[in-house]
């Protein structure tokens, strides 16, 4: 296999700068932070017992796995990481708490301070100090662990135990190949610490609600307080109980072609104080001219979107730079795309605010767990044979668990950025149970953006879901009539593999290949034009087109894995962004 970088990877590898030196949170920002990103002392082994020493370095927040990392090796399964750093003071001041947090480790985490474990004010846990699931971010308080004097050795312990399937992996195999990607383990995401008051700013939510005269309501409530103030431009309201209410009268509203974003702050009496921000936006369904719609702001809305891996050749979940994220999406919406598929990952929380203020929509996939077999979970649904219920498949209770877990931290995590307008339960019928209760679970805990259930092929009688959601890759594309409105939520797939930026040269993996650019390009314009375009009018409401870019052996992207080649150029394409933004405008 070729080891690929992208340019700032390249970069990365030749400095000793710290990565990702961003504030991590940024619908949180608060004036303490101290990043922790860059090298620390690395071990493994092969059960839980402390290493004796710390023999190797690793660059955080990069797997071992990745070359970004400075070791660039497979990590045996069920393998113990540690990642010890020394924490030198000052730690705060006096009366003031000590919190770490950790963007995402992959599977289970615990953290220890000169010895002792230190206890979690947010995460998923069982005890109380263990942290389960590689996907959602976690913080643990260290405030009774800090020395009076001198400095502190933190250690942060990560385990990953992919074979079991227990937890939710999404695309790792341990066995990679064709649509299976490397495994990755351990930190992936910035660690950083803050110092609070007592009383501190635990969360702060919006809720947002259009009045009858077209006004909009703001409801902004605060976590962990109960008395202090909310400033929105010159305006200062009052925040009681932790609420506060505010009304604009003349809105902007966001959507992918217009993004804006509100800005304001919230101060706690306690002296804490964080900068957030929110967006104005509706989504519904509407029958139009007698066909189910997916609605923007009140009005049909065509989703044009691609399926959004979230791999890097360097970093593998990871970009070497969270730039990357931003010079991405401009390229993808540059062709004329207003959509992206987050497909079965999660990412750091930087993405989705660049989504957010750059303009374009997510459909957020939760990651699946469980088994995944190519028979029942592809082929026999693919020729249309599969059970009529999914309430006895993937009965394991300890993955059922951790999936549902695994969704409502996503949710909650993911679920005050506007830029996500839908939720994916399940994927092909991987791990999927009980999919009409799941769609109920994570009803309740969003009720503002549409459920996908099913994406796919899957869709046991009676399933309950807001659109009906297929894949098609080998068969006439149509749209399939159930008063729901229809989303072809995966696509194309045509593959090309470029010279000299593909990771396997001696393989090429899509749905129909070409030998060159020119070839592969026409193909995809022709297909939107011949096939696609005509089907909005019949009741086509989002297509997701597969893929972004290509990954590992997968050469079916626009863009090569590396990032340094297009495969579709923006002039080539125009015909089609200017149809679909006509649509849209109209």
């Amino acid at each position: 296999m070729e080891r690929l970088l992208t340019v700032q990877g390249e970069a990365l590898l030749r400095s000793d700068a710290q990565p990702w030196p961003q504030y991590p949170r940024p619908q949180m920002v608060r004036d303490s932070f101290r990043n922790l990103n860059g090298w620390w002392d690395f071990a493994i082994t092969s059960d839980e017992r402390p290493p004796q020493r710390f023999e190797r370095r690793i660059r955080v927040p990069f797997v071992p796995e990745s070359a970004l990392s400075g070791i660039e090796e497979a990590v045996p399964d069920g393998s113990f990481l540690w990642y010890r750093l020394r924490l030198e003071p000052p730690f705060g001041k006096d009366g003031e708490r000590v919190l770490l947090h950790v963007g995402a480790a992959d599977q289970t985490a615990v953290v220890w301070v000169d010895g002792r474990r230190a206890p979690l004010v947010h995460g998923t846990s069982d005890n109380g100090y263990t942290h389960q699931g590689g996907y959602e971010a976690f913080t643990a308080e260290l405030t009774d662990l800090m020395p009076a004097e001198g400095s502190a050795e933190l250690i942060i312990q990560v385990h990953d135990h992919l074979g079991t399937f227990e937890y939710p992996y999404g695309k790792q195999s341990l066995t990679r190949g064709g649509m299976w990607y490397t495994p990755c383990s351990g930190i992936w995401q910035t660690v950083w610490m803050e110092t609070v008051p007592q009383a501190y700013i635990q969360a702060v939510h919006t809720k947002t609600v259009r009045e009858a005269d077209g006004a909009w309501r703001v409801m902004i409530s605060a976590e962990g307080i109960s008395e202090g103030q909310v400033v929105f431009g010159e305006l200062t309201l009052p925040l009681t109980e932790g609420w506060a209410e505010l009304f604009i009268r003349h809105p902007r509203l966001w959507r992918p072609e217009d993004p804006y974003l509100y800005e304001f702050a919230v101060q706690a009496t306690s002296g804490d104080a964080v900068q957030s921000y929110f967006a104005l936006r509706t989504l519904d369904t509407r029958t139009v001219d007698g066909v189910p719609r997916l609605c923007l702001n009140g009005k049909p809305y065509f989703f044009h979107g691609l399926l959004d891996q979230g791999y890097w050749p360097d970093g593998l979940w990871t970009p070497a730079d969270p730039a990357q994220f931003e010079e991405e999406i401009l390229k993808v919406k540059a062709l004329g795309f207003n959509m992206l598929r987050k497909h079965i990952k999660v990412e750091p929380e930087l993405f989705y605010y660049d989504c957010d203020r750059l303009g374009i929509a997510v459909f957020q996939d939760m990651v699946q767990n469980g088994d995944y077999d190519f028979k029942r979970d592809t082929i026999l649904p693919t020729l249309a044979i599969h059970c009529r219920s999914d309430r006895k498949l993937h009965t394991d209770p300890s993955a059922r668990k951790c999936f549902l877990e695994g969704m409502t931290a996503t949710v909650q995590q993911l679920k005050e950025h506007p830029s996500i307008v839908c939720w994916t339960i399940f994927n092909e019928g991987w791990g999927q149970f009980c999919g009409t209760e799941a769609y109920m679970q994570l009803r309740h805990e969003d009720d503002t953006r549409w459920i996908d259930t099913a994406s796919g092929w899957f869709h046991p009688h009676g399933l309950k879901t807001d659109v009906e959601s297929c894949h098609n890759y080998f068969f006439k594309l149509r749209v399939h009539k159930t008063g729901r409105p229809f989303v072809l939520s995966e696509c194309g797939g045509l593959a090309w593999r470029p010279d000299g930026h593909a990771f396997n040269p001696e393989y090429m993996y899509g749905y129909r290949k070409f030998k060159d650019r020119p070839s592969l390009a026409e193909a995809i314009v022709q297909m939107y034009e011949k096939k696609l375009i005509p089907l909005i009018s019949k009741g086509l409401c989002a297509v997701v087109y597969t893929q972004v870019s290509d990954v590992e052996d997968e050469t079916n992207g626009l863009f090569s894995y590396d990032r340094k080649l297009q495969k579709l150029l923006p002039e080539e394409f125009e015909n089609v962004r200017r149809i679909v933004e006509s649509i849209n405008r109209s």
